[in-house]
C-alpha cells in the first residue's frame, strides 16, 4: 500500500499553502491560486502554455488590483489560457470590472467570473478550502480510471472548480467522485472537453517511456 506516503505529501502541501495564506492575510487581493493547484508531471498543456498561464495569472492579478484596489479577495487561475476568477468583491461594479480587466490580458481566451459580492472570506474558511482541495486530489489519485495529473483543482468557500483538458468521460467521472467528498458544497466543471481520439493523439506513445525516452517493450497503455 502506498497511501501513507501520498497522504503525507498532500498534508505537507496543505500546510505549505496554509502558511502562504497566513502570510498574505494583510494583502487581501491574492495573486495566483491561493487554494488552487496542479501536478506538474503529465500535465496535458504544452510547456509554452504552462508558462503563458503563469504570465496571464500575474498580469491579470495586477490589472485587477489596479482596477478595483487591493481590498478585495480575488484569485486568478489560468489553465490553457482560460481564466477562472474566484473570491469576494465589494459590489457588482467591482465584479464586472475585475472580469473586464482579466479579459484584456493578452492571449486570454475567455474569463469565467465566479466572484461573489460578499465580505472577504476568513482565514479559517480558506484553510478549510485547502483541506478540501487535498481530499479532492487524493480521491483523483486513488481513481484507477483517471489521470489525476490532468486535473487542476480550485476550492473557494467549499465550492470545487475542476479544470483541465479532459474527455467527457473523465469530466463526468471526476465531478462524480468530487461530489461525494465531505465538505464539498458544489462542484463546477470548468473543463476544456476533447474527444477520446484527440486525447489519444496528445498522450505519449505507450511504447516510449516519457521519462527516459527508451522503448518500454511490452508495456500497455494505462
Amino acid at each position: 500500500m502506498n497511501r501513507t506516503p501520498i497522504t503525507r505529501s498532500l498534508r505537507g502541501t496543505a500546510l505549505a499553502l496554509l502558511a502562504a495564506a497566513s502570510l498574505s492575510a494583510c494583502a487581501p487581493l491574492l495573486v495566483g491560486t491561493a487554494v488552487g493547484g496542479a501536478f506538474v508531471a503529465a500535465d496535458r498543456r504544452t510547456s509554452g502554455a504552462l508558462l503563458e498561464d503563469q504570465s496571464i495569472e500575474l498580469k491579470a492579478a495586477n490589472r485587477i488590483r489596479d482596477t478595483i484596489g487591493n481590498q478585495a479577495h480575488v484569485n486568478v487561475t489560468s489553465y490553457n489560457r482560460h481564466v477562472l476568477l474566484t473570491g469576494e468583491v465589494q459590489d457588482d461594479h467591482a465584479r464586472e470590472s475585475a472580469a473586464r480587466a482579466a479579459s484584456q490580458v493578452e492571449n486570454v481566451v475567455n474569463v469565467m467570473n465566479e466572484l461573489v459580492v460578499a465580505p472577504n472570506s476568513s482565514l479559517s474558511a480558506r484553510s478549510n478550502d485547502v483541506l478540501i482541495q487535498g481530499k479532492v486530489k487524493a480521491t483523483l489519485i486513488d481513481a484507477r480510471d483517471l489521470m489525476a495529473n490532468a486535473f487542476k483543482v480550485v476550492v473557494e468557500r467549499g465550492e470545487v472548480y475542476l479544470m483541465g483538458v479532459v474527455t467527457e468521460r473523465e469530466a463526468n467521472r471526476a465531478a462524480e467522485l468530487t461530489a461525494t467528498i465531505s465538505g464539498v458544497r458544489k462542484v463546477v466543471k470548468a473543463f476544456q472537453v476533447i474527444s477520446e481520439d484527440e486525447l489519444a493523439r496528445r498522450l505519449p506513445s505507450p511504447a516510449t517511456n516519457p521519462n527516459t525516452g527508451s522503448n518500454a517493450g511490452s508495456a500497455q497503455p494505462q
